[in-house]
């Protein structure tokens, strides 16, 4: 590979505490050599021609925290080779996967098999995790220790929550003795059971079963309750409430833990559901308005750690069905950093503020040395005009399945090339 130069960049790398104008330099290993405003044209050797970026800005790749991909079982929905391309649109270079496939990830040979497919089909990099539980059932446990070895960087039962105490209990014992990541979806079965959209006036109009925010909480206050004695690494995957949040920042003084959100709770309300629009049939619902505003203020101060796509790529049949029978979830990897910049855009959050909750901080939370800009380290980053209009089209979309939550919204900010390994994997 060919050494790299980039110049005149406004670079914002929050592990590193950039912000600044300057340049790029990535070495003939496809590593990072130099970076910030010391790279420019009056310090680099005369015979080289650096590509002049005019401002464009320049970021980590992205850590997707979580993100279902249809390998193995569902492939019709998504594969590893669908998946990366969309992510690499998207300026995503990392992600978490979840282990609701068929096999479910379990147990050490389906991790293996994983491993080699994501070696062998994807682009970018895949860290895969395996379920708390056997098959998902909120039963049996999981052989943590065996699984770890095998590279697994963390547990979820994905869509599935433990409702057990006495079993989460135990799950946090283990993970505290393994130096494991816990992380939880935060539903209560009973409280949620045949839900479909948020509680409220919306729900009642539309006649549709409902899942109040209480269940939701209740589940966040019995792990934190049971935190504070098994002091684990522990992650609650998405908020969707306003009094979630409060919970959070109310716990965060005695308890080491942390918490993400999904960027369509940021960006969407039950309001948009609209006619029973299926493509906004999420899980957690979207609530009300309030409850995005809180979330959007709980990033602004730094409650919130990480912003996710939850990326769950369901193919059309799945969707255009009535709002009870349609599946859960919308695709989103790839339009995952615009509409986080809308946030920027819009006032409410700043920059660098997003770009952390988009690259280092799920990387520190997962323990792997991805989403900086690091001398040494790989380079992974993405390059973006971040004034570029843009409207979301299905047709448009790379992902095998077009289930967007923002079909015909108006962007701010894309992606124009995006680089892993110091390899130009996507460019407009």
């Amino acid at each position: 590979m060919k050494k790299q130069y980039f110049i005149n960049a406004n670079i914002i790398d929050p592990h590193n505490s950039i912000n600044e104008n300057g340049g790029l330099i990535i070495g003939e290993d496809g590593k990072i050599e130099a970076i910030g405003k010391k790279v420019n044209t009056n310090n680099l050797p005369t015979r080289e021609k650096p590509t002049d970026l005019k401002g464009k800005y320049i970021f980590p790749g992205i850590v997707d925290m979580r993100v279902f991909v249809g390998e193995p079982g569902y492939e019709y929905k998504e594969n590893f080779r669908t998946l990366s391309n969309a992510a690499l649109s998207g300026g995503v270079t990392s992600v978490v996967t979840m282990p609701n496939t068929d096999p479910i990830i379990d147990n050490v040979s389906i991790v293996d098999f994983l491993k080699r497919r994501g070696r062998d089909k994807s682009k970018i990099n895949i860290f895969p995790c395996a379920s708390l539980t056997q098959n998902t059932e909120g039963t049996n446990m999981t052989e943590f220790g065996l699984l770890a070895k095998k590279g697994i960087i963390a547990f979820t039962d994905g869509v599935k929550t433990i409702q057990n105490t006495r079993l989460m209990s135990r799950i946090m014992n283990s993970a505290k003795d393994l130096g494991c990541l816990i992380m939880q979806h935060a539903e209560d079965y009973d409280l949620a059971k045949n839900g479909m959209i948020n509680s409220g006036i919306i729900a009642t109009k539309l006649g549709l079963s409902s899942i109040p925010d209480i269940a939701e909480r209740i589940i966040i206050e019995r792990d934190l309750t049971l935190l504070e004695k098994t002091k684990c690494r522990y992650h609650i995957s998405q908020l969707s409430v306003g009094k979630s949040v409060d919970i959070i920042k109310e716990r965060k003084q005695n308890v080491k833990f942390t918490c993400g959100v999904s960027i369509n709770n940021l960006s969407l309300n039950e309001n948009d559901i609209g006619d029973f629009r299926t493509f906004l049939k999420l899980s957690p619902p979207l609530r009300r308005e309030e409850d995005r505003e809180a979330l959007v203020q709980g990033l602004k101060d730094k409650t919130i750690d990480v912003i996710v796509s939850d990326h769950k790529p369901e193919d059309e049949e799945s969707k255009r069905l009535t709002f009870a029978q349609a599946a859960t979830g919308a695709s989103g990897i790839e339009t995952l950093l615009s509409l986080s910049l809308e946030l920027f855009h819009n006032g409410s959050v700043k920059l660098e503020t997003i770009i952390q909750a988009l690259t280092s901080n799920p990387a520190k939370i997962l323990n792997i040395n991805k989403g900086n800009l690091s001398i040494g380290n790989d380079a992974d980053f993405c390059i973006v005009d971040i004034n570029k209009p843009w409207i979301v089209k299905k047709e448009n979309l790379i992902s095998k399945s077009k289930n967007t939550s923002i079909e015909d919204k108006k962007l701010q900010g894309k992606v124009t090339n995006t680089f892993v390994k110091g390899i130009e994997l996507f460019k407009i």
